[in-house]
């Protein structure tokens, strides 16, 4: 059984003439299905595999970056790392449900939610680029900036819906006519 959305009203809506598809989602949003959490569980799988590499190479430059040092310098180095990514980490957490609360108060409509995709994705290409020289840079704080970046993520795959699904329920919802 699929499960409701909580922005989903408790009166059944009449038919809408048009389901908007959403990135990564399609028009599964709307019913909530197996397909639906199939798409999202692709989804967290994907991001659980980059998460997992993106920490081996973190902790590959950080060890790289670490191997130089005297004992008691790496020492006092890993204690520093280990709790600035714990705090990292909860600080990811915090800032990406806030902005998700935000979301939620004010949802995107499923075109502002493309035009938001259409942009990210021009933009990703050159960021990944520029991240490549920076990650050198940064070795020495890597496991910390990694563990913002897990942090992030995992508050962001474990919402019930997403900003665009209750934006898109809103915007059907204004288009729909009433009976």
């Amino acid at each position: 059984m699929a499960s409701p959305a909580s922005s989903e009203p408790a009166e059944a809506m009449t038919a809408p003439a048009q389901i908007p598809a959403l990135p990564k989602l399609g028009r599964t949003w709307y019913r909530r299905g197996p397909l639906y959490w199939l798409c999202r569980a692709r989804t967290t799988v994907f991001l659980l595999l980059v998460m997992a590499m993106v920490c081996f190479m973190a902790i590959s430059l950080y060890e790289g970056f670490r191997s130089e040092m005297p004992r008691t310098v790496r020492t006092i180095c890993d204690g520093v790392q280990v709790a600035a990514s714990c705090a990292a980490l909860v600080r990811g957490w915090v800032r990406q449900r806030r902005g998700h609360h935000e979301g939620l108060l004010n949802p995107p409509t499923p075109e502002q939610t493309l035009r938001a995709k259409r942009d990210h994705d021009g933009r990703a290409p050159g960021r990944a680029a520029a991240g490549r020289g920076l990650a050198l840079l940064a070795a020495p704080v890597m496991p910390a900036f990694t563990a913002y970046t897990v942090g992030w993520l995992t508050a962001w795959l474990t919402v019930r819906e997403y900003p665009s699904e209750v934006g898109a329920r809103r915007w059907m919802q204004e288009k729909t006519p009433r009976s």
